[in-house]
């Protein structure tokens, strides 16, 4: 058997991992800094914010399933990637400006997030068979375990910069960092010169091969469960995110600087996962590691839901949840990877993702409208728990399904 060059001696893999890398430490200040634009300085509703949620997302309900035939017809991937990432700097470079020219709005941070929304759609749509052409087949698990990795260490580092800069700059000019992470990427993905010799799927008529995909995904009760379960997981965390900033400084007093600090934690815990998962997958399978993770899903929500007393208690309680939620998120993402990797044939990858995307990613959408109207109505707590019951109901569905009952091929 040949011996595969291990991932950190790979040269393209590294720029595609530190091109994540960048531009996921620059995501993370946004995260932090374009909700508290919204909340702190232009005094956005529930409402509004549940609307700036879905922004971002609301592009791969749109254009998610056109964008992944669209990119099993393309030979090359990465001068799209590019184009993205050039775009969603674009974006948030006009945050930093309109607030100096005193034309921000919330209308207008919706705006700039729906734009980068949709750069991602394409990117992810592109991104997921471009993977599969830098790195070999049996290093797969190992690769997106690396990806997922950086994910996890921007969720420590970034809101930690993110606060600072906040300090420093204040909030609209922390996000010119997000702009030039995405420059970065851009010019980190043009580097890489694996031969992308994709053979493009024959055209057959752009909703004929949409179809395709979908019936790819409905028709295969691993990757039919694996979708449905993303989809109630990113509703419900959707919901989650639309409340959990106005609910910290509402509700429970955290200062900017400590809600910053909660999202490293969820990093902190994710970084663990990816240390972890290859070993975990090579001797147990992805399916045992995915049918242990969904049982940790509610527990973050519990616990921000049930705090209360000093801001010192509130902090450590949702920090100890957001360890232990960031760990089993990543090793449920990494594997949910895997498995539709191996599970999809090579022609088809661009449109499963895509039909993924639609629906997991697309959810989020919805469950950001969903969360900020509920909040609104019912108030803050009870969407909290709402999101618990919503998200406990993967764990019986993983169980009973093929993922709880067999043991996937396990990593050589």
């Amino acid at each position: 058997m040949l011996q595969t060059v291990p991932l950190r001696a790979q040269r393209d893999y590294r720029l595609l991992l530190s091109s994540r890398a960048v531009s996921e430490i620059g995501t993370e200040i946004s995260k932090l800094a374009v909700p508290l634009t919204a909340a702190a300085l232009l005094g956005a509703s529930p409402i509004q914010m549940g609307l700036l949620t879905a922004a971002s997302s609301l592009p791969s309900l749109m254009f998610g399933l056109q964008a992944g035939a669209l990119a099993d017809r393309l030979r090359r991937h990465r001068p799209v990637m590019v184009a993205c990432e050039a775009a969603s700097a674009m974006a948030m470079a006009t945050i930093p400006l309109a607030w100096f020219a005193g034309l921000l709005t919330v209308p207008w941070l919706i705006a700039a997030a729906f734009v980068v929304g949709t750069g991602t759609t394409l990117f992810r749509a592109a991104n997921f068979p471009h993977l599969a052409v830098v790195v070999d087949e049996r290093q797969r698990t190992e690769a997106l375990a690396g990806l997922h990795s950086v994910f996890s260490l921007a969720s420590v580092c970034g809101p930690g910069l993110a606060g600072l800069l906040v300090q420093l700059f204040t909030a609209p000019f922390a996000i010119v960092a997000d702009a030039f992470s995405f420059l970065a990427s851009a010019f980190l993905v043009r580097s890489i010169r694996t031969p992308e010799d994709h053979t493009p799927a024959p055209p057959r008529g752009l909703w004929a091969e949409i179809n395709e995909g979908l019936r790819t995904v409905t028709g295969n009760p691993v990757l039919r469960t694996l979708c449905g379960c993303g989809v109630v997981i990113n509703f419900f965390g959707a919901a989650y995110t639309a409340v959990f900033v106005i609910y910290a400084l509402a509700e429970l007093h955290l200062p900017a600087g400590l809600i910053g600090l909660l999202t490293a934690s969820f990093g902190v815990g994710g970084l663990a996962a990816t240390a972890l998962i290859p070993r975990l997958t090579a001797k147990y399978g992805e399916h045992q590691v995915i049918a242990c993770a969904v049982i940790a899903f509610p527990l973050d929500y519990v616990i921000t839901a049930t705090a209360s007393g000093p801001t010192w208690a509130a902090f450590l309680a949702l920090a100890a949840g957001g360890l232990v939620s960031g760990a089993a998120v990543i090793a449920f993402s990494v594997c949910f990877g895997a498995v539709v990797l191996r599970e999809t044939p090579a022609g088809l990858r661009g449109r499963v993702n895509a039909t993924n995307t639609f629906a997991v990613q697309g959810v989020l959408a919805l469950g950001g409208i969903a969360g900020g109207l509920l909040g609104q109505v019912l108030g803050l707590r009870p969407v909290l728990w709402i999101g618990a019951a919503g998200v406990a109901l993967t764990i019986p569905w993983i169980w009973l399904s093929p993922l709880g009952r067999s043991s996937a091929p396990r990593t050589r």
